[in-house]
């Protein structure tokens, strides 16, 4: 690994420990884990990268030939519904989240472990769960409160970090909208260097295949040109021992 740069050597053997976790029936979480160990990597960027990389190689046949690795094994998941019993631990956790400081968003996405797909999914839900939370209203009567004459200390205290969790939330969505965008522009630029480094790899296979032929050839003509200046030399011998026998005579 160098600058971050995954090799070929280093995909395959990400995609085999993947295969073979998945025979034993293992979560791909571990895979990520043991990766990321041994490559020095992040275990969050090991799983982005492999779900990346399962949509380039659907889109790059003649480089999946090379790292001979099987897309049979390793389609997406299809949807996993939740249980009553999982959506209500889900719910608890992210509300237990939220009255820390943390955006919805930001509560799912530390949820889901960075997993951007998974983070939608558990925000989805959350909101659906709190609509259909709120409570209705009886016989269309509506409750008015009495009209207080100031702000208590708790209301002003829950106002504060109201605008405070507001300014946490508008940043982090910001930020989580830089890095996507910083990842998607990388994930170009890497793809164009990958593409490059194989063109170069074609070329340089390419000169060397025709420096051989040349070689071969050279060697050729060296060999025929040994045999035209033995040949002459014959030739030349057999000329002068006529013109001794002739003078002798």
């Amino acid at each position: 690994m160098k600058n971050g740069i995954w090799g070929n050597e280093e995909v395959k053997d990400l995609f085999s420990s993947i295969e073979k976790l998945k025979d034993e029936g293992k979560p791909l979480r571990k895979a990520f884990m043991e990766h990321a160990r041994k490559y020095n990597r992040q275990p969050n960027s090991v799983r982005n990268y492999y779900y990346h990389e399962i949509d380039n190689l659907e889109q790059d046949t003649p480089r999946l030939k090379k790292l001979g690795i099987d897309l049979e094994k390793h389609k997406k998941n299809s949807i996993q519904y939740f249980t009553k019993e999982e959506e209500e631990k889900l719910m608890g956790k992210i509300d237990d989240l939220v009255k820390g400081g943390y955006s919805v968003r930001k509560a799912c996405l530390t949820l889901s472990n960075g997993d951007i797909n998974q983070m939608l999914r558990y925000q989805n839900k959350y909101r659906n769960f709190k609509a259909e939370a709120q409570p209705m209203k009886k016989d269309n009567i509506i409750k008015f409160t009495k009209k207080k004459d100031k702000i208590t200390d708790g209301e002003l205290q829950a106002l504060f970090m109201g605008l405070v969790r507001l300014v946490k939330r508008s940043a982090a969505e910001e930020i989580n909208d830089q890095v996507k965008d910083t990842m998607n522009r990388a994930s170009q630029e890497l793809r164009k260097t990958i593409v490059a480094l194989n063109n170069k790899e074609k070329e340089y296979r390419e000169l060397k295949e025709s420096f051989i032929k040349i070689k071969e050839e050279n060697a050729k003509l060296v060999k025929d040109m040994f045999k035209l200046k033995c040949d002459k030399a014959g030739k030349l011998r057999q000329k002068y021992q006529e013109l001794e026998a002739v003078k002798n005579n």
